[in-house]
């Protein structure tokens, strides 16, 4: 039955058995991560007017009144277009720039690099308040615009990283290949860089998506008014009244965001198959 641990974990040899402790430590550290987020599924079906666990009788009370709720609609669609434009924008911004760094041959590359993924190493807090401050004189304090063009600073970095990755792992070859028989280089990029990396620009856009469609401490500065935040909206729900709709739309992005993983990840696999 324990059979597998006297099996090598790998190539050097090091047994299942040896390595016991590596997978007690990653279970108890995936088990402190993920249960705090699951206690909110049971919560979210709770009657009490208040946030309950373990629930004393079920209803689908708070997501009724989630669906019904024509402010809350309103937050989810701002939501959700603040995070398609912001994947709209940011995937090709990042892609293009990953791939100019990973091509040229300049010493600037490395700053630039850094440069771009520096919102990753600042606090979000201070990035909120400079967007706050410069929103208020352009005029673009709650709106659409903004709230996407301060999500993107976001994203930038993790579309940046994984596709940069990607173009790690490819052979710049096959394109020079290409542009050598006569291809422009944007059609050599499009038709043989492209559909080799579209694993990584797919994950990358799933993530600019997830980055604004969760992101809530920049929303609490730049949106509002008629342009009011899923997020912002929960975080108000949570501090003023405690509403327990706020459990079953977390249960509801929590769903979302796993869904969207899961079909990145067979995309993935369909793509590495092909």
């Amino acid at each position: 039955m324990f059979g597998w641990l006297q099996k090598p974990a790998s190539e050097t040899q090091i047994t299942h058995l040896q390595r016991l402790w590596l997978y007690v430590f990653a279970g108890v550290t995936m088990a402190l991560l993920v249960l705090p987020t699951l206690i909110v599924i049971p919560m979210s079906f709770s009657d009490s007017q208040y946030l309950e666990f373990p629930p004393r009788t079920w209803s689908t009370r708070w997501y009724q009144h989630y669906f019904g709720s024509e402010e809350w609609m309103e937050a989810t669609w701002t939501s959700l277009k603040a995070g398609f434009l912001t994947m709209i924008v940011a995937t090709p911004i990042g892609v293009v720039a990953a791939y100019g760094m990973h091509a040229s041959s300049l010493r600037s590359v490395r700053f630039a690099f850094v440069l771009l993924i520096t919102p990753m190493m600042v606090p979000v807090v201070l990035i909120a308040i400079g967007a706050f401050y410069a929103y208020v004189k352009l005029g673009l304090l709650y709106s659409i615009t903004g709230l996407v063009m301060a999500h993107t600073i976001l994203a930038l970095p993790l579309v940046l990283i994984v596709t940069g990755s990607a173009l790690k792992s490819y052979d710049m070859n096959q394109e020079l290949a290409a542009r050598s028989l006569g291809a422009a280089r944007w059609r050599a990029f499009l038709t043989v860089t492209l559909p080799q990396i579209r694993f990584a620009v797919v994950t990358s856009a799933l993530l600019s998506f997830l980055t604004s469609f969760d992101e809530v401490v920049i929303a609490m500065f730049v949106s509002g008014g008629d342009n009011p935040t899923l997020t912002r909206n929960m975080f108000n729900a949570l501090r003023d009244q405690i509403d327990p709709t706020i459990a079953a739309i977390s249960t509801i992005m929590i769903v979302v965001t796993s869904l969207m993983m899961v079909l990145a990840q067979v995309f993935g696999r369909g793509a590495g198959g092909k």
